[in-house]
């Protein structure tokens, strides 16, 4: 393995490479590439069989095709719909002619011309009984002078655009340093391990994927299967892993302040606050924590359980186990309103034991707040609940020995390097009840360990969950009428969109409106929503979980954790504009009691297929493992979390989902590398930094 940084060629900007000025480079770089590395590490968005360019004779309706040819006539012509015109052109290759059309795309005008030679691809279809049309295809225009070597005559890559920087430059661009590429290229993979799992070698493999050898299966290309595109990527997922690997290394050589143990007599404490008996998952997944608190280095794990699977109660039992050696707990909750029920359950939960428990907020007076943090600081508060503003500013602990941190997917190096500019190494556990896909557990979070709580309370019922469209409005509303009869009450949910949150604010208002004079004018409705400000909206969610209010009229906000066992029925209008682990977290506010609970989704037709597959999954798993890999699969890792969110690592070669397996056996061999070579602490350190840089992660937690 390579211990040196880039090759010098590959660390080259790409301003100086032929043909490339400081425009085309500005170009390039606003689409992340830089040197020749990122240009050659950046894959083919496909490949194209150019070695079989077909000639317009042997044409067949209904199949895509790739044809070489001339333009002859060519022009824009406008049709009955104002605005929206077709340029076409009449292309000839000298076994016959076809009518290329575009559409709606007035600009190429001014780029195709009578007179040029270009490769046309796309679907091609019978116009009238006798002529051949080819719509919106791909283009590329060929120059005379230019060899036909690398943009026909043979299986040509085509990349993406980027800005004005064409699939043709970018090709042209690539073959050009591939030409000045050292055939001694140092290789970043260990040689033993290439050798084993029979990767060619890096050279052999960024040649091959980019300019594929004669008789290599163009379907095999496109599923980035063969040996020279799969050594490429197990290269990135092992440099990965490696990176994972030394941050744990690093986290491994802190120590915690204190040592912790478990005796009878915790246990039996323990027992005491247990208000019933916890279930197989959360017992495997205490002992998990219970394990971890009693290793000399500080905990970093994270658990995940479904909503309702009792991680808080997993997570107050190892508070006690600290507290119980002396030691205080900082628990933080994403917002206030749930720092304040976090508080009541632990308060009420501990009212039995020995130990104080104090709530820390941006509302708490300030007589109060000074009071409590002096308290905190002299060690005599052992247990602290408020918002993540605990590891900040003015709140210092006297023994601070562990952090839980609910419903937050990144605790950041920030909040980290916080804690040890205090001086603390505390034990750390993030909960979660979005339940994370494997495959990302290995990647976003591969530096924690992971503990899942699968199995929930006994006596709970699974929701039913079914889809209705608009036109089955009354009937939902009819079935909601007796469940408040029944003593219950119910969620309607709106979605709020960026784009459109005016128009979506007012829609809610006056959903809320409707829905209290003319649908349920004998229940009490509120309306909660994210303009609110902060104590408006607590006042909304206390009456509706006092039972004040009958039905919360809301818009996304109370997606997590507020607990209103009595609401057993949710309507979530324009269902199909919802995610599918948004949905399912929505879902997960009611069913937290013994009663049956149900969520209606309500959808506007037609829909989308992946709405449809959306709603279809949400009516037929309440298992939120199951969702999350579906999520997964339909929407792709990066909008998983939301938008381009801070932590999700940057690939270039790596698919979440296609390559599974080859992260599974990456990290096999980067602990197997790690375990054998043992490298000194400077060279860990500088693997991480060139790691953090590489997959821009300098916000991971």
């Amino acid at each position: 393995m390579s211990e040196k940084g880039p090759h010098p060629f590959l660390s080259t900007p790409l301003q100086f490479l032929k043909g490339v000025g400081p425009r085309r480079a500005a170009d390039l770089e606003r689409a992340g590439l830089i040197t020749v590395e990122d240009l050659l590490y950046r894959f083919p968005l496909r490949y194209e069989d150019r070695s079989r360019l077909q000639s317009i004779a042997t044409l067949k309706p209904g199949q895509p095709a790739a044809i070489a040819g001339r333009i002859t006539v060519c022009g824009l012509r406008s049709t009955r719909r104002p605005g929206f015109k077709i340029f076409e052109a009449s292309v000839e290759d000298g076994t016959g002619s076809l009518r290329a059309v575009w559409l709606n795309q007035p600009f190429l005008r001014d780029i195709l011309m009578r007179g040029q030679r270009l490769v046309l691809y796309g679907p091609v279809e019978m116009r009238g009984s006798a002529s051949l049309q080819i719509t919106n295809p791909q283009y590329e225009i060929l120059d005379d002078e230019e060899g036909e070597t690398i943009h026909t005559g043979r299986i040509v890559p085509v990349y993406e655009k980027t800005g004005a920087v064409t699939p043709k430059m970018q090709r042209r661009l690539v073959y050009d340093a591939l030409q000045r590429l050292p055939a001694d290229l140092p290789d970043q993979l260990p040689e033993d391990i290439r050798l084993r799992l029979g990767l060619p070698s890096r050279y052999a493999a960024l040649l091959a994927t980019h300019f594929p050898p004669d008789g290599v299966s163009v379907g095999e290309l496109n599923l980035f299967a063969t040996p020279g595109q799969r050594r490429l990527i197990f290269e990135e997922a092992f440099l990965f892993q490696m990176g994972v690997i030394a941050r744990r290394r690093f986290a491994a050589s802190e120590r915690k302040p204190a040592e912790v143990r478990v005796d009878d007599r915790i246990r039996e404490s323990a027992r005491k606050v247990l208000p019933f008996k916890l279930t197989n998952g959360q017992k495997q997944a205490l002992k998990e924590i219970v394990d971890d608190l009693q290793r000399p280095q500080p905990m970093n794990r994270l658990l995940q359980g479904d909503v309702g699977a009792g991680k808080t109660m997993v997570a107050l039992l190892a508070a006690l186990v600290e507290m119980e050696n002396g030691l205080q707990v900082a628990f933080m909750a994403p917002t206030e309103i749930l720092a304040e029920q976090h508080f009541l359950n632990i308060s009420r939960l501990l009212q039995a034991s020995r130990f104080r428990v104090a709530l820390l907020t941006g509302s708490t007076a300030s007589a109060a707040r000074r009071e409590q943090l002096a308290e905190v600081e002299a060690g005599t508060i052992p247990l602290v609940v408020g918002t993540h503003a605990l590891v900040q500013g003015d709140v210092n602990f006297k023994r601070l020995g562990l952090v839980v941190i609910d419903e937050q997917h990144r605790f950041g190096v920030m909040q980290r390097a916080t804690l040890r500019s205090k001086g603390l190494h505390p034990d750390v556990l993030v909960m979660t009840a979005t339940p994370i896909p494997r495959t990302l557990a290995l990647t976003v979070y591969g530096d924690l360990d992971v503990s899942v709580i699968r199995d929930v309370p006994p006596g709970r019922l699974p929701i039913k969950t079914l889809a209705k469209p608009e036109s089955r409005r009354d009937e939902v509303y009819a079935f909601v009428r007796e469940q408040l009869d029944a003593g219950r009450q119910a969620y309607v949910i709106y979605p709020l969109v960026e784009e459109s949150a005016k128009v979506d604010l007012k829609a809610a208002t006056e959903m809320a409106d409707h829905l209290a004079i003319e649908v349920f004018p004998h229940d009490r409705v509120g309306l909660l929503h994210g303009r609110l400000k902060a104590d408006g909206k607590d006042r909304v969610m206390k009456a509706f979980a006092a039972g004040e209010l009958h039905i919360l009229v809301s818009t996304t906000v109370v997606e997590v954790g507020v607990d209103v066992p009595n609401a057993s029925v949710m309507i979530v209008e324009h269902a199909e504009r919802f995610g599918l682990s948004q949905l399912h977290q929505l879902r997960g506010r009611v069913g937290r009691d013994r009663h049956q609970s149900y969520c209606f989704l309500l959808y506007q037709s037609p829909l989308s297929d992946e709405a449809r597959e959306r709603l279809h999954a949400m009516t037929e798993t309440t298992d939120g493992f199951e969702i999350a890999e579906r999520d997964l699969r339909l929407r792709g890792p990066g909008d998983f979390f939301g938008t381009r969110q801070a932590g999700v690592p940057t690939f270039r070669m790596v698919d979440l989902i296609r390559d599974r397996d080859v992260l599974d056996v990456a990290q096999r061999e980067a602990i197997a590398w790690f375990a054998k070579t043992t490298p000194a602490p400077s060279a860990v350190e500088k693997l991480l930094q060139s790691w953090e840089t590489r997959f821009k992660l300098i916000e991971v937690g």
